[in-house]
């Protein structure tokens, strides 16, 4: 038997993180009593965002073109890279410091248990960026998780074999948390405040 529209709806709406059974019904009630022209527009957002925006091919990061914007400004300092676990994150620090170089979107975190190697996460592109030569820093903005802590470490090793210099953020940012929910000025104050990872 086949469900309802309106249990079809509920259901889309169960995709979203946080969202559980009954906050998707009433998601899907509010917008089809009260914005239904809101749904429609949507609904024509999230094709279109769904269809259109990829990766970039430089830093991994969202992008509609093949190279983000961020990638393409000439006024990036291009001897720093920042990496990070997401593109929330990405956000986070470039609203939040004034950090002018560049970027590298791992889209996750080295998580053996989960299938999540070094292949995953782009690391051998991240690794043909360092034989460049460009780099001469690298900002290892991973989550002060487990994983996160793993990944910096690997990071870390990653960057000495290629003479670049690993460094980390610091104080402020809280074990276990997650930078896309650390306020500005934490956030801030320990992106200035990063220093390099020992051996």
């Amino acid at each position: 038997m086949s469900s309802s529209l309106l249990e079809q709806l509920i259901e889309a709406f169960r995709v979203l993180p946080g969202v559980g059974q009954k906050t998707a019904q009433r998601m899907a009630y509010h917008m089809l009593e009260r914005e239904r022209e809101g749904g429609r527009r949507l609904a024509l957002a999230l094709g279109e965002a769904v269809d259109k925006i990829g990766n970039c091919d430089r830093c991994r990061d969202f992008s509609e073109n093949a190279r983000c914007a961020t990638c393409t400004s000439g006024s990036r300092d291009r001897q720093l890279l920042c990496v990070v676990e997401s593109p929330a994150d990405r956000l986070a620090i470039e609203q939040a410091t004034g950090f002018r170089g560049l970027y590298f979107v791992l889209q996750g975190r080295l998580s053996p248990l989960d299938g999540i190697g070094p292949r995953e996460l782009g690391l051998d592109q991240l690794s043909a960026r360092m034989a460049e030569g460009e780099v001469q820093e690298l900002i290892i903005a991973t989550n002060p998780t487990v994983e996160g802590e793993a990944t910096a470490h690997y990071l870390a090793q990653l960057a000495r074999q290629h003479r670049v210099k690993p460094s980390r953020l610091t104080h402020g940012v809280p074990l276990g948390g997650e930078l896309e929910y650390v306020d500005r000025g934490t956030l801030s104050h320990a992106f200035g405040s990063r220093s390099e990872m020992p051996q």
